[in-house]
């Protein structure tokens, strides 16, 4: 199973038929992700139309340091935020790893968060990006070498937060410095890969701060809010299907299992549900023609 991405300048050009596949691709994946949050059918297939027809509207000014699945899930994450907002919840269970989605339309935070207060203190926008670049080299590398223990570990400290007592109990290891080693590694190999592709820049500053044990609270915010929203560790979509189908090893899928049932990725769980339910095809169809009719008549509406 191939995981398709389209044409960002086929879609800026207003191709119907580049449009239509990402309605076809995308439909059941994105009422997966709302539907685990509203629990009704009939408000995820309306978010699910907003959300594309808000993908036409924006495509223009599409940011491609973000994959085009990232930038379909931040609208679709918003949509979803603004109905229970509409709706008077008290409380909305924003997921820790949507923190920091500011490039797909992250709504305003609380004036007071800890993100606030080390503002002035943050990466900049270009060692962001690069910072992003690196840890998904790392998880590449990391997964290729077979190292799903280590990733796993790498994961709860960084996109959870998790503390070193919490993980070398969670995964056995021998002692809480065990898990500060196999820390201190992972930020030695990120500031490598850092200076291959770029030198002389705060992110260097930064990662060999980390490395000393510096500067600790930004490394924390800086680190989590880059993993999540750049997804460094999510598997590609044929890996979760391979996993539901029994496929993957042990390694792979041991890494995956606690991906979904630990970390509890929201964009990973809603491929999960879309991939069991691919058998509904034929529900979704209804939906698509729907979607497909909306966003026809936007671009009709824009000219050529």
């Amino acid at each position: 199973m191939s995981d398709w991405s389209p044409e960002i300048s086929r879609l800026q050009a207003k191709s119907d038929a580049e449009w239509l596949r990402v309605e076809q691709t995308y439909c059941g994946r994105l009422l997966a992700y709302a539907q685990r949050r509203t629990g009704d059918l009939q408000t995820s297939e309306d978010i699910v139309q907003e959300t594309l027809l808000g993908a036409v509207r924006g495509i223009a000014d599409f940011d491609k340091t973000f994959s085009f699945e990232q930038y379909l899930f931040g609208i679709c994450r918003n949509r979803t935020i603004d109905y229970l907002r509409r709706k008077k919840a008290r409380t909305i269970q924003v997921s820790e790893d949507d923190e920091g989605y500011s490039g797909l339309e992250m709504l305003a935070t609380q004036s007071e968060t800890p993100s606030a207060i080390v503002r002035g203190r943050e990466l900049s926008e270009r060692a962001r990006d690069l910072l992003g670049e690196i840890l998904r080299d790392w998880v590449e590398e990391t997964w290729e070498q077979g190292e799903f223990l280590r990733l796993c570990v790498i994961e709860a400290l960084f996109a959870g937060s998790w503390r070193n007592r919490d993980t070398w109990k969670r995964f056995q290891l021998r002692d809480e410095t065990a898990v500060a080693g196999i820390k201190f590694r992972a930020l030695k190999r990120l500031r490598q890969l850092a200076a291959v592709r770029e030198s002389g820049n705060d992110l260097l500053r930064f990662l060999a701060a980390a490395e000393e044990g510096n500067d600790q609270r930004i490394l924390d915010l800086d680190v989590r809010r880059v993993w999540n929203e750049r997804r460094a560790s999510c598997p590609a979509r044929h890996w979760l299907a391979r996993h539901q189908a029994g496929t993957l090893d042990e390694g792979a899928g041991r890494f995956v299992r606690f991906h979904l049932e630990e970390m509890k990725c929201p964009w990973c769980l809603a491929n999960a549900d879309d991939l069991a339910n691919d058998h509904r095809e034929a529900d979704l169809k209804l939906l698509i023609e729907r979607v497909q009719g909306s966003t026809r008549r936007f671009l009709r509406s824009q000219g050529p």
